[in-house]
């Protein structure tokens, strides 16, 4: 089964794209692809008018943030897959056929890999050291190791991202949607695309500030999708804690010295840590029973395929 061009939407979130919207928007309908959603965070230049001329539907988000500008696109999207980008030149139309093939044959969710072969330039090496060393977190934490959960370039069916309780405002949303699709036990797989350098664009990232927001939602979101990752590292730390003021405690009563609200301290720390640690793992057996929950009444609700 082919996805046919009429039934997606190519959806672009953009703040001050002026330079290069228009060059893009002709790349997808030189291709055949005429609905053209642009989520404009209002933008200060002529983004908007560039985007309405070259043939694309330009609506106003309400709110601030690459992550609202998502929240707010699917509810105005009715095709039935939509292929999301960035709209600053970074990714280029070419890939689109090669994004939209597998969710003709029946996956929810498509990831392209910029780190597969980026142009030259288009990474710093900080950037591309931080993209490699969130992802390595993002495998650990979620068990599933995606390639690149920071890619802008994505398409999925509006099934699965309807299905995602998607919250967050800004950058962080490709690795909440990441996470939910995990966490929903979607088909995932990972395109290698083409990333460009930009071509003279500002670039909206701070890479050490929002690298730091990505990592702390790749550890929050744990939370719900390895409770034992979550609750283990907590335990971990006061555990640790714990077992470093027991070594002091040991040496000071070595030397004939008595700590006891140190030594009553220790216990606590340790006790208390083992006890997180313990609640992890209570809280991964409560998930994994959920989902198998879930999975059996999705089964249920599937209607018999009738005999020939």
């Amino acid at each position: 089964m082919s996805v046919e061009r009429d039934e997606v939407c190519i959806f672009i979130p953009t703040l001050n794209e002026a330079p290069t919207i228009g060059e893009l928007i002709e790349g997808f309908r030189q291709r055949g692809f005429l609905h053209i959603l642009i989520m404009d965070g209002n933008s200060t230049d002529k983004t908007p008018d560039i985007a309405r001329s070259a043939g694309a539907v330009v609506r106003t988000q309400a709110g601030k943030g690459k992550g609202n500008a998502i929240i707010e696109a699917v509810e105005f999207i009715d095709e039935p897959y939509v292929l999301m980008l960035d709209g600053d030149g970074t990714y280029s139309p070419a890939d689109a056929e090669k994004m939209l093939e597998p969710l003709g044959r029946g996956f929810d969710h498509v990831i392209g890999d910029r780190l597969a072969n980026p142009e030259p330039g288009a990474f710093t090496r900080l950037n591309l050291l931080g993209n490699q060393l969130l992802n390595v977190m993002f495998r650990i934490a979620h068990g599933k190791d995606l390639s690149d959960i920071l890619s802008g370039y994505r398409a999925f069916t509006l099934r699965s991202v309807r299905q995602m309780t998607l919250k967050e405002a800004g950058f962080e949303i490709e690795t909440e949607m990441a996470v939910e699709a995990v966490r929903n036990g979607q088909r995932v797989t990972v395109v290698p695309v083409r990333y460009l350098a930009r071509p003279g664009t500002i670039t909206k990232l701070n890479p050490l500030q929002d690298g730091f927001r990505i990592f702390s939602t790749i550890y929050r979101l744990a939370k719900m999708n390895n409770p034992i990752f979550y609750f283990g590292i907590i335990g971990l730390f006061i555990s640790l804690a714990g077992g470093v003021i027991g070594l002091y405690v040991i040496l000071e009563w070595l030397r004939n010295i008595e700590h006891l609200p140190l030594t009553i301290l220790t216990v606590l720390l340790i006790t208390i840590g083992f006890q997180i640690f313990m609640f992890g793992v209570i809280s991964d057996m409560l998930l994994g029973f959920h989902r198998e929950t879930t999975r059996q009444i999705e089964q249920l609700q599937t209607p018999p395929k009738s005999p020939r």
